[in-house]
């Protein structure tokens, strides 16, 4: 008897295909759009590669702390040849979510802009959140 067949099963049932919580989808057999997010002292930055969307295809919430971006777009194609008319319609939608650290980010200043195919937002830090520069302290 192969050792593959246990194996091929412990795969099978550590994905997340059991995982009900799991936020992070894509409607299609597509993989997800990558995603950086970089934090510095003032901000978190986030980029998304998403080419060929426009900025009205995305929707980007703050609930709480859970940064939701999500998508969806929407093709139609029609052409006619002889008496033949032939439609092709695509649908294609995502959705990443994000935990953001608690009581940290600054919601009303979350900034957001599309271009050359990156989805950019910058999330800044509360001011009492932020890192402070080092100090010396001076010994008595």
């Amino acid at each position: 008897m192969s050792s593959a067949f246990p194996a091929l099963f412990d795969d099978f049932f550590s994905r997340d295909l059991f995982n009900w919580n799991n936020r992070n989808f894509s409607t299609t057999q597509t993989s997800l759009p990558s995603v950086n997010i970089k934090e510095t002292a003032d901000a978190f930055e986030v980029e998304m590669a998403a080419p060929g969307m426009e900025k009205q295809d995305f929707r980007v919430e703050l609930n709480g702390n859970q940064l939701t971006i999500s998508s969806s777009k929407e093709n139609q194609e029609e052409k006619q040849e002889g008496g033949y008319t032939h439609r092709e319609f695509s649908y294609q939608s995502f959705q990443r979510s994000f935990t953001l650290p608690k009581d940290v980010v600054d919601e009303d200043r979350i900034e957001a802009k599309y271009e050359n195919g990156l989805l950019l937002l910058t999330i800044p830090k509360r001011e009492e959140a932020k890192q402070k520069a080092p100090r010396r302290i001076e010994i008595g």
